[in-house]
């Protein structure tokens, strides 16, 4: 027999039930919520007229090819068995039709005057104001009025195609369902006048509708009141000649309504007193009632598409209060940060400025190491030429690559290697707490390199009794691709400006892992480095808040850091952020409502923690979904100008703070290209990482791949990328 293909067995292994790959619920989550709400904004623009929607007005034409009995006849027009018949409201007959709603404001109030004085008129509903607002349908049909269809986006139908025809009319039709569980056959078209004004253009439209069932009503008194010319003048316009019948066009919405109202309430009474009634259309022809009610599979049709509608509406309501929420927060942010980071700069950087006696003895710097086979040398060789007497603990945490070998083969003095089976970060920085000679231990990553007075810098603050940690100032050592620029924004920008405002509020959340600095005899009585969270880091700065310490800001102890460049890597790195970020939250919610240090840290800090660094980010990106919902349905020129002013703020802070790092502002022309591209990406991290946490779900340690491209300093120089390994550097997506 024939050896089966790879592609035979693979199929075969397919079928019979061997595990294949599947979307992971916490990636799949964000992107139906992102399609939802998607189609949800789509939905909103269609039912406010802001897509799909046609204003063009047709010119008037030739009547030549309309009958002389339609010309001539009422405004009533019935060509729905292939022949065409006028009708005429009877002598002392009014029928009075309202169009172009409901209207929150306006509807009710005509609903309450015509109850008032129990008559019943004509409502010709447009099907995106009958999607909004069901319940006033609902009242009209209640209330024994008619309802006839207007269209569902007001369009002049002599300008459309017959399938937009029929579109109209259905979406018309699943509105009215929807909301009032009935049929209609009255239609008026939109921009509709006197049968006399029917023309060669219409007429066809006309007939078209017929034949679909409707009967066509347009007018024959016209109020006028839409142009608002005083309640006398519509009560006169309205009132038809020597006792005729009539069917009388007003509107209960498109503005102000108020002459309406009133004109109403003074015209019914004194017509009934002259002998009129006020009649549905039906009534005042004698003719089976317009509505029909809808039962089964149709009813269900309309009241979902009711649903939908009203989701969308209060969808966007919440968007827009959450866009008002995410601008105070954001504005509220930058201005604290260029007030607050201009203070701690003008305090740290005064000639007289101490944080308490020279810190000069010596520290231990621990380096947790897994698989850092092509950092590590850096790394050490970096701590070698520090200008503060050190000693250097790495860690290895069950490298399989030969990091130890590496450290050990460099046969440095006071550089110490300690084995251990792999259990994670903290364990690994626990051990190197256990065998420190000294009490202020150094701690940063095995992918970072120091400057020679990074140490100096980072420990002065222990000069100070209060202080228990400090957080060093991490910069981006590979920010030569467009990834690890965008990154080193974020840091100069989002980081360290943020460390500067927290550390003058007495709340800073997070002693980065890359450079940071603590008491020993401060660690100890927490427990030291706990594996609570994924964010051991932000977990033991909030523990050392809780227990009364002091967590301080050294911008001159700069670190650089090799960030991730793919974006995969970047996911990884910034997924177990932001959920460890939020595990960290939680675990120390209790702080709210303790007393002394942890209450103050737990109502100041945590809340400050949260809107900034949780609300804010997920909110984020709703600017640039309004902006481009504007762009698409709104008025594009006001939307760019507000984007671009949220873009000028960003960039004042941005620049403020190159301008107190010392960086090149050259590295902010990909600032706007970060806004676009890379907050969407930062926010659906944050998204899945709410959605993991809201789940339940359970997120490991991931190890991101290094290359080794942050060389150490040379002579006091900043660090600059070094060649890549071969092929190591993936590329930027």
């Amino acid at each position: 027999m024939a050896p089966r293909s790879p592609r035979h067995r693979a199929t075969r292994r397919a079928r019979d039930g061997a595990p294949r790959r599947r979307v992971p619920l916490r990636l799949l989550l964000p992107v139906l919520v992102l399609v939802a709400l998607a189609a949800m904004l789509m939905l909103r623009g269609y039912v406010h007229s802001e897509i799909l929607a046609d204003h063009r007005v047709g010119k008037p034409a030739p009547t030549t090819n309309v009958p002389e009995e339609i010309l001539e006849g009422g405004p009533v027009i019935d060509a729905r068995a292939g022949q065409v018949q006028s009708l005429s409201v009877p002598d002392r007959r009014l029928v009075l039709t309202f169009d172009d709603g409901p209207d929150p404001t306006w509807t009710p109030k005509v609903l309450d005057v015509l109850k008032k004085h129990d008559a019943h008129a004509v409502f010709f509903v447009t099907g995106t104001m009958a999607s909004r607002y069901p319940d006033l349908v609902q009242r009209m049909v209640d209330e024994g009025h008619e309802i006839g269809l207007h269209t569902f986006n007001h369009p002049d139908l002599s300008l459309q195609s017959k399938k937009r025809i029929d579109w109209e009319l259905s979406q018309n039709q699943l509105a009215i369902t929807g909301a009032a569980g009935i049929r209609t056959s009255l239609f008026r078209p939109p921009y509709s006048s006197f049968s006399a004004a029917m023309d060669n253009e219409t007429w066809p439209v006309t007939q078209y509708i017929g034949s679909r069932g409707y009967l066509t009503v347009v007018n024959n008194t016209d109020s006028e009141d839409w142009k608002r010319p005083g309640v006398d003048e519509i009560i006169r316009r309205a009132t038809p000649h020597r006792g005729k019948g009539a069917i009388v066009l007003m509107h209960d919405s498109g503005g102000d309504r108020s002459q309406t109202v009133a004109a109403l309430d003074r015209f019914l009474p004194d017509l009934k007193d002259r002998g009129y009634e006020f009649d549905n259309l039906t009534e005042a022809l004698d003719a089976p009632s317009a509505h029909s009610p809808v039962t089964g599979a149709d009813l269900w049709k309309g009241k979902a598409w009711i649903f939908l509608v009203q989701a969308s509406e209060h969808i966007t309501g919440v968007l827009v209060v959450g866009l008002a929420v995410i601008g105070t927060l954001v504005i509220g942010r930058f201005v604290l940060m260029l007030l607050l980071s201009g203070v701690h700069a003008r305090r740290v950087r005064r000639r007289n400025f101490r944080w308490g006696p020279p810190v000069t003895e010596p520290v231990t710097v621990l380096v947790p190491a897994y698989n850092e086979a092509k950092c590590i040398e850096n790394t050490v060789n970096s701590l070698m030429a520090s200008e503060h007497p050190i000693e250097v603990l790495v860690i290895d945490d069950g490298s399989t690559d030969g990091t130890a070998r590496i450290v050990e083969a460099m046969g440095l003095p006071n550089v110490r290697v300690i084995r251990q089976l792999n259990a994670g970060k903290p364990a690994a920085l626990n051990r190197g707490l256990a065998n420190a000679r000294y009490d202020i231990v150094v701690m940063m990553d095995g992918d970072t390199v120091f400057e020679p007075s990074t140490v100096r810098e980072l420990v002065q603050p222990f000069g100070d009794p209060r202080v228990g940690a400090v957080a060093g100032n991490a910069k981006v050592g590979n920010k030569d691709s467009l990834i690890g620029a965008w990154q080193h924004i974020e840091y100069v920008m989002g980081f360290n400006l943020d460390r500067r405002m927290y550390d003058i509020l007495g709340c800073m959340p997070t002693i980065p892992g890359a450079v940071g600095a603590f008491r020993r005899s401060a660690l100890e009585p927490i427990g030291g480095m706990s594996d609570d969270t994924l964010a051991e880091d932000t977990d033991v700065t909030m523990a050392l808040h809780r227990a009364g310490w002091r967590v301080v800001y050294a911008e001159n102890a700069r670190a650089w850091t090799e960030a991730p460049e793919s974006v995969q890597q970047l996911w990884s790195q910034r997924y177990r952020w932001s959920y460890g970020t939020m595990q960290a939250i939680w675990k120390h919610r209790r702080a709210v409502i303790d007393k002394g240090p942890s209450g103050r840290f737990g109502r100041i800090g945590l809340p400050f923690v949260s809107l900034f660094m949780i609300v804010a980010p997920l909110l984020a990106p709703l600017i640039d979904v309004f902006l481009l919902y504007g762009l698409v349905f709104g008025p594009t020129e006001k939307t760019i100008a507000a984007w671009l002013g949220v873009l000028a703020i960003q960039a004042v802070c941005a620049a403020y703070a190159f301008h107190l790092d010392r960086e090149r502002m050259t590295h902010l022309i990909s600032l706007p290209l970060q806004q676009i591209l890379y907050r969407q990406l930062m926010y659906v991290v944050l998204l899945q990482s709410w959605i993991t946490a809201l789940t339940g779900g359970r997120l490991r340690w991931q190890k991101l791949r290094r290359t080794g491209v942050v060389g150490a300093p040379v002579a006091g120089a900043v660090p600059g990328p070094r060649a890549p390994h071969s092929d190591d550097r993936r590329p930027v997506a």
